[in-house]
């Protein structure tokens, strides 16, 4: 299997499976003395890893972090970062009676379709499990960022709509956010989520969700205008977060209801510094941050291991039907702020190494 790594100038390729010994990631391009610990990459960790709430999978795992290279004294070294979390709640045998089946929505069918084998405990390779060493990475990116940008610099991400229900983001609270455990920014809406998703739980079934990411303190200036959009590479990491089915940048798909006079974002200037009185480009203009805050927002669909019977057919041929037990989140997509958050910080990352080598500012 190919293209396991992402990234330009700050790369990170993923390794290992869902039911497997362990999962990790090797980092390459990270500068050099910038202060890391574990505990700076655990913290990350903490807020992506399952069995947390009753409205995530029952899958106990620590999430432990290793860091076996890379690092020493506290301080980056400039060579590859390497890290292990290794897997303990593992019941493989949750999924030997569907072993044989394809489970519809899941990517069995295709993955066996084109390489001939499959690890169908609990998806192997094509598991979610594989998003916590991309949290890691991140939580890398974040710090170097931070190092070389200041406190301004911020990412944060949030859950906007669960299933049918959508929160109201002018209640956005930064605070709120991590106090709850749908990363909901709005006070008001935090007893109907709990009650409706509890209700889709008891039913067996699952619904999907859209997660908003804000990034604050970027500098004007990272991306390029044709080939490496700013913009095209954050709605290309976004899909390649499992269960991801659309990303907008701004406005995005509303952009197209909206006319000339009430997409444009016009411009004044205040004292020494421009100001911009709307942000429908999601702080990205012809590819090139503009200093705003970046706005990007994706939907992930929802988890696609349910307990509802569904048809689907074997790997033999044969009509059939698949009833998935075990343990499994009823919406996915509230695991994925962390992981939206982390692809964040790796591509502004990877942006401001390769405007830093051009541009020298």
């Amino acid at each position: 299997m190919s293209f396991n790594t992402f990234g330009k100038l700050f790369r990170f390729t993923t390794w290992g499976e869902s039911h497997g010994p362990a999962i990790g990631c090797v980092v390459d391009g990270c500068p050099p003395n910038i202060d890391i610990k574990e505990k700076d990459i655990q913290t990350e960790l903490n807020k992506r890893k399952p069995g947390q709430s009753k409205f995530t999978t029952q899958r106990k795992e620590d999430d432990r972090v290793n860091i076996l290279s890379g690092i020493f004294e506290g301080k980056t070294t400039g060579t590859p970062i390497s890290m292990i979390i290794y897997n303990k709640d593992i019941r493989s045998r949750d999924y030997e009676t569907i072993k044989n089946k394809f489970r519809p929505g899941h990517a069995d069918y295709t993955y066996f379709k084109k390489y001939g084998i499959r690890d169908y405990r609990g998806g192997g390779r094509q598991s979610a499990r594989e998003t916590a060493s991309r949290v890691a990475a991140g939580a890398i990116a974040k710090k170097v960022l931070e190092n070389k940008l200041g406190k301004k610099y911020k990412v944060i991400g949030a859950v906007t709509q669960l299933g049918i229900l959508g929160c109201d983001t002018k209640n956005w609270s930064d605070k709120l956010i991590n106090k709850n455990p749908f990363f909901c920014p709005d006070k008001s809406i935090l007893k109907l989520w709990e009650k409706y998703l509890l209700g889709v739980r008891k039913s067996g079934s699952s619904c999907g969700a859209i997660i908003e990411v804000r990034a604050r303190g970027v500098p004007v200036g990272l991306g390029a205008p044709i080939y490496s959009k700013l913009d095209m590479d954050l709605a290309s990491a976004m899909m390649s977060i499992n269960a991801v089915k659309g990303v907008n940048i701004g406005s995005g798909m509303n952009s197209a209801f909206l006319t000339g006079e009430e997409n444009s974002d016009e411009i004044i200037q205040k004292g020494k510094f421009p100001t911009f009185k709307s942000n429908n480009a999601g702080g990205i203009l012809g590819g090139i941050s503009s200093g705003q805050e970046i706005k990007v927002s994706f939907a992930v669909k929802p988890t696609s291991s349910i307990l509802s019977s569904r048809k689907t057919i074997d790997k033999f041929g044969k009509n059939t039907s698949i009833s998935v037990k075990g343990r499994h989140d009823p919406c996915v997509g509230i695991r994925a702020v962390p992981i939206g958050e982390a692809m964040t910080h790796c591509v502004i990352l990877d942006h401001y190494l390769m405007n830093k080598a051009q541009c020298e500012k």
